[in-house]
């Protein structure tokens, strides 16, 4: 029997149980040292461009790495690249263990880049592998959840274990952890029941450029890398930026944190009832373009008023308009792509999300000295109304069959 096809295998289906666990444990673990690089850097010598710069090869590196790595998994199937990414970030938190100086500590976290970019474009085509069609949605829910809940609670448990053990102990507990996830996945994460989707024999001759170019060529698709791209421009300004506003407006480090719990809470919470709305409504695009207005709205409120009640509302709905348009994303991509293509457009996807983070970091800090927060705020706010008019009117287009549309060239 198919039990990928079957609901009720599919609600007590372990390897989706064990791909959020996964998931949880490895952004858990690498967002642990997320805060700890730039202080580890710091204690080495590194003045604060320096340390700014180590953060940044890991950005440029998951980034451009991306799309090859999801290239790469629809050709020799995902758990070749699952496992030897999760094998990358657990050597290279032990390298980071040993590191002495900044410009090692830079080389490691180049290679730790290329490794997070490799396992998680695998891991998110494995779930749409594994669960049927019209359950995708609810399967994101609950990936996107535990994904999310690892990046939001990291942070704060490596602090903690930098107080307790100091700042390099945190290193070789990110490795530990990541030595068990290998092994758990290696052990939990067996292959689809179906054989794994791979391009045809015949197909192996076309280039990655010119797939990616059919690729984007799916309206429909292009319409979701538009959305991602320009909700993490967003996303990254209220990360990058928000705290330093919040201070100059006299707010303690508690309140500030607050806001940052707020915004996390309603993301992750949102995700599953997105979810499970998603594969009951027979038009997702609603719903990405409701979540995208709300990303929007809540920009724009962020700096209207300084008063805690007024920020920790607007974080709570930028949180549940995140929580449904990235949610609703990922299930769209799977359904619009064809099985052997998925990693390569799960590969898109990541690269806009690395990118609108990274432009948003490298670019709004001069926005802001030029125009101030208020108006840099509300500038990004218009540039997520353009972009879910984009969105709309690409989601519109009929998209192709990109395997077929290769045949005729």
């Amino acid at each position: 029997m198919n039990h990928s096809r079957q609901p009720a295998s599919y609600r007590t289906d372990h390897r989706l149980t064990a791909a959020c666990i996964i998931s949880f444990s490895c952004f858990f673990a690498a967002y642990m040292r997320m805060p700890i690089v730039p202080l580890f850097a710091a204690s080495l010598g590194a003045d604060a461009v320096q340390a700014g710069l180590v953060n940044a090869t890991f950005m440029a590196t998951a980034a451009l790495c991306s799309i090859p790595s999801g290239v790469a998994s629809d050709r020799w199937g995902r758990r070749p690249l699952l496992i030897g990414g999760l094998a990358v970030q657990c050597v290279t938190a032990f390298l980071l263990f040993l590191s002495q100086s900044p410009v090692q500590m830079a080389v490691v976290y180049l290679v730790f880049g290329a490794g997070l970019s490799s396992f998680s474009p695998a891991l998110m085509s494995y779930v749409a592998d594994i669960t049927p069609r019209d359950r995708l949605g609810d399967a994101y829910g609950r990936y996107t959840l535990a994904l999310y809940s690892g990046m939001t609670l990291g942070p704060a448990a490596g602090g903690t274990v930098a107080v307790v053990g100091g700042l390099r102990e945190v290193f070789l507990l990110v490795s530990i952890l990541l030595l068990m996830m290998l092994l758990s996945a290696y052990r939990f994460l067996p292959l689809p029941h179906e054989p794994a989707h791979r391009w045809p024999a015949d197909k192996h001759t076309l280039s990655t450029i010119a797939v990616l170019r059919h690729l984007l060529c799916n309206a429909p698709f292009a319409a979701c890398l538009i959305a991602t791209l320009g909700c993490c421009l967003g996303y990254g300004l209220f990360v990058t930026f928000l705290p330093l506003y919040l201070q100059g407006m006299q707010m303690t480090p508690l309140q500030i944190g607050s806001v940052f719990t707020a915004q996390a809470l309603a993301n992750a919470l949102a995700r599953p009832f997105t979810g499970r709305l998603a594969d009951r409504l027979p038009d997702k695009r609603q719903l990405i373009s409701g979540g995208l207005l709300l990303f929007s709205l809540a920009l724009a409120c962020l700096t209207i008023s300084p008063a805690l009640p007024a920020l920790l509302l607007s974080a709570v709905v930028l949180g549940v308009g995140m929580g449904t348009a990235f949610t609703v994303i990922c299930a769209r991509i799977a359904e619009l792509v064809q099985p052997e293509l998925r990693g390569l457009a799960v590969g898109c996807y990541n690269t806009c999300v690395y990118t609108g983070m990274m432009l948003s970091s490298l670019s709004m800090g001069m926005v802001i000295d030029r125009i101030g927060y208020s108006r840099t705020f509300l500038l990004n706010s218009l540039i997520a109304l353009m972009v879910l008019s984009l969105f709309t009117a690409l989601s519109r287009l009929q998209g192709r069959d990109i395997i077929a549309s290769t045949d005729q060239h």
